[in-house]
């Protein structure tokens, strides 16, 4: 499941930061190297950076933002991040920015990423999030999000969910969704994810299940 290089990548609010920190930890489980590279310079909520305590008491390495998690705005990417290229003997995981203003960060490492030829770009759906509820317009945001990074997404990720409200119900009648969004795509439904608690309601009538926790909290939670 896991390449060299792994971007996570979507619409703001479609769980990419959640998905990244439980691909981090199924992937150190499995006896993995791992680095997080939190991409998001925009968006200051919902942060890989936010976790990094999180990842670092797991054995994860972190490269956050450069003055990520202060009060300025618009932190700016660290220079480490070219280290992640130096090595393909450890699993590199992109948290990216959402839409395309937050794809624009990884566009500066479009050419690094294709000349090693060993990676891999989810694109993370949520059905029930507005401007993508529509597989028609969440193919337009990913045209956008590629063109703006400068890669091509390998992958869709179904990542369909009403926070805390998420039902197995909710699950199920968004795989159609997701299904025709990768099939408009030209690219392949990866897996569809939800959340633990569901994992032995949805066993068996979910294909290509991916259980996870929720590790990424509401502000107000």
């Amino acid at each position: 499941m896991f390449k060299h290089i792994n971007i996570i990548c979507g619409h703001y609010g479609s769980g990419k930061t959640n998905l990244a920190l439980n691909l981090a930890i199924d992937a150190k489980n499995r006896g993995e190297r791992v680095t997080v590279v939190d991409l998001d310079i925009v968006n200051p909520y919902f942060r890989s950076s936010d976790y990094a305590k999180f990842l670092e008491n797991n054995g994860i390495k972190i490269i956050c933002p450069v003055q990520a998690g202060t009060t300025l705005d618009t932190p700016a990417l660290s220079a480490e991040i070219m280290s992640v290229f130096d090595s393909n003997e450890e699993c590199v995981i992109f948290d990216v920015g959402g839409d395309d203003a937050g794809a624009m960060a990884l566009g500066r490492y479009s050419k690094k990423i294709i000349s090693l030829s060993e990676y891999q770009m989810f694109y993370v759906v949520n059905r029930f999030r507005k401007l993508i509820s529509n597989p028609q317009d969440s193919v337009e945001l990913l045209h956008e999000v590629e063109t703006a990074s400068g890669l091509k997404a390998t992958g869709i990720v179904n990542n369909s969910h009403l926070c805390s409200l998420t039902s197995a119900d909710d699950i199920v009648s968004s795989i159609p969704y997701a299904q025709k969004t990768a099939q408009i795509a030209g690219i392949p439904l990866q897996f569809t994810t939800a959340p633990r608690y569901l994992e032995y309601e949805l066993t068996g009538k979910v294909k290509d299940l991916y259980p996870i926790n929720i590790i990424v909290k509401l502000p107000w939670n």
